[in-house]
């Protein structure tokens, strides 16, 4: 088969060259005689015709042929035909069992043609003759079709479809005629016109590829979400399935009023230290927050104001809360939104139970190892109503986590200065075989939220763990610089699957403990 593209491209032209017409493309043959590749052909008549040498037609025609089946039986003769044959004239006949042997399969097939036909009949377990003579019609039949690819009987050729001795083909050739720029050379077409060629004026001259708006380009690689938004996507959906608001958290510059001072933490506390804390230098300082309420959380931090507590007894300074830094955590948000939702309160005259949550980055002046970055992402969940308890935090942390596939959490009391009671959060890992910290939890303090304005019988319970922590251990990934930063590995982030939390999270690291 002739498949060389300039071969077939000389053979079309002289062709055309020679007879103006190619009738049909069927009756082309290579210099050797052979046919040639339709598909092959099509490839250079669109070339050609895009050049406008050349203009062509398809002509579809279908035709049968036969099977594999159908060849043995058109040179052996059909099952029914042998199956006769195979039988001795006379009564004596021949055993069922004997047919089997001699003809294999084709007995089966052939037993019951032979005897619809009225050529057999069955005698006791024999098989005799009662024809002297037949005329193997299937055999003709198929002969007939191999010389001249069809039949005049369509019933024959539907019933021989059914036993799958023909089938039916659909060829396609083509007619093919000069176009206005035919020639016998081809002129070699520019697909750009580039810098030397307007430098030297050769594209005037030029002969360019004309485009085909019709022709599919090249299909774009698909997005892929990092695995981080993978899991951080999880953890919205069960956050929403629970009836949670999402919190705006697009703001990462934020003051140390709202990322300190509003959820009673005193100015002189180790975290707001510059070792610990990103601040700003331009602009260093912001007074934009509510007066009145900084007044009542100046008093708060100095001598517990209304709340009855004692404070830190200290002299509060507004220019440290004015300080502006990238958020340590999303709870700034969330001081916020609780003080939005006492101004409401107020207003309304009526206090409305709100569930809010965050899912953002949050940034920590921390050295960079296998397990610390200077930047990672915070989870975060409140829940505000009248008369919370710890026991609700509780109950709820375990219907959360079971969630995420964790059955087995347990807590620890520990020390927040705006939560008491404090808890971390616990999960057992299946695959790391012990307890591992996944959070911490709390009840926020009456002196973060009277001040707020929220009334004095509503509780606010709250919770935050990690994005990284949960996928470093869903994507098995033991360096926390190979999920975030320069040393990322693009690949990865293509061939990752979608996550599901519903899945038990640790399994992944099964046996990992024991390498």
């Amino acid at each position: 088969m002739a498949n060389n593209t300039e071969e077939l491209q000389t053979l079309v032209l002289t062709t055309l060259d020679r007879e103006n017409v190619i009738a049909d493309s069927k009756d082309l043959k290579t210099v050797n005689g052979e046919d040639l590749n339709q598909l092959a052909l099509l490839g250079v008549l669109n070339s050609l015709k895009s050049k406008e040498m050349i203009d062509y037609s398809a002509i579809n025609r279908e035709f049968w042929s036969l099977s594999g089946e159908g060849e043995q039986v058109a040179e052996q003769g059909s099952h029914e035909a042998r199956v006769y044959e195979a039988i001795p004239a006379g009564e004596e006949g021949i055993a069922m069992d004997e047919i089997k042997k001699i003809l294999g399969k084709a007995a089966n097939i052939g037993q019951g043609k032979a005897i619809k036909n009225g050529w057999i009949k069955n005698n006791g377990a024999k098989l005799v003759r009662t024809a002297d003579s037949i005329v193997d019609q299937t055999k003709n039949d198929l002969l007939e079709i191999k010389k001249t690819t069809t039949h005049s009987n369509t019933k024959t050729l539907n019933d021989l479809k059914k036993r799958k001795l023909v089938e039916k083909q659909k060829v396609t050739t083509y007619k093919v005629s000069k176009g206005p720029q035919f020639a016998l050379e081809i002129k070699k077409e520019a697909t750009d016109i580039t810098a030397e060629m307007l430098q030297s004026g050769e594209w005037k001259n030029a002969s360019f590829k004309k485009y085909n708006f019709d022709a599919a380009g090249i299909s774009p690689d698909g997005g892929h979400l990092h695995p981080l938004m993978k899991v951080r996507q999880e953890f919205r959906e069960i956050f929403f399935e629970m009836g949670f608001e999402e919190m705006p958290t697009n703001c990462f510059a934020e003051s140390s009023f709202w990322n300190f001072d509003a959820l009673f933490q005193p100015q002189q506390h180790p975290a707001r230290d510059a070792h610990d804390t990103f601040f700003l230098k331009d602009p260093a300082n912001t007074d934009r927050f509510p007066r009145e309420l900084m007044e009542k959380i100046k008093v708060t931090h100095e001598n517990g104001g209304d709340t009855g507590s004692t404070g830190y007894n200290y002299v509060w300074k507004e220019e440290d809360a004015g300080k502006l830094l990238l958020r340590t955590h999303t709870t700034a948000v969330s001081s916020n939104m609780l003080y939005k939702l006492a101004e409401k309160t107020k207003k309304e005259g009526v206090f409305r139970p709100a569930k809010y949550f965050s899912i953002d980055r949050v940034f920590r002046n921390e050295s960079v190892d296998a397990t610390h970055l200077a930047e990672f992402h915070q989870i975060e969940g409140v829940i505000c109503d009248k008369n919370l308890t710890l026991g609700d935090l509780i109950g709820f942390m375990d219907v959360f986590f079971k969630k995420m596939g964790m059955d087995k959490i347990r807590f620890k009391p520990t020390y927040n200065p705006y939560t008491e009671p404090s808890m971390e959060i616990f999960s057992y890992h299946t695959g790391l075989k012990k307890w591992v910290e996944i959070g911490n939890s709390g009840m926020f303090r009456p002196e973060m939220l009277l001040p707020l304005g929220l009334p004095p019988d509503v509780r606010v319970i709250a919770w935050g763990l990690g994005l990284e922590r949960p996928t470093m251990i869903k994507y098995n990934i033991s360096n926390i610089r190979d999920l975030l930063g320069h040393k990322v590995k693009i690949d990865m982030i293509k061939e990752y699957p979608v996550c599901r939390l519903d899945k038990k999270m640790g399994k992944e690291l099964v046996g990992v403990s024991e390498q």
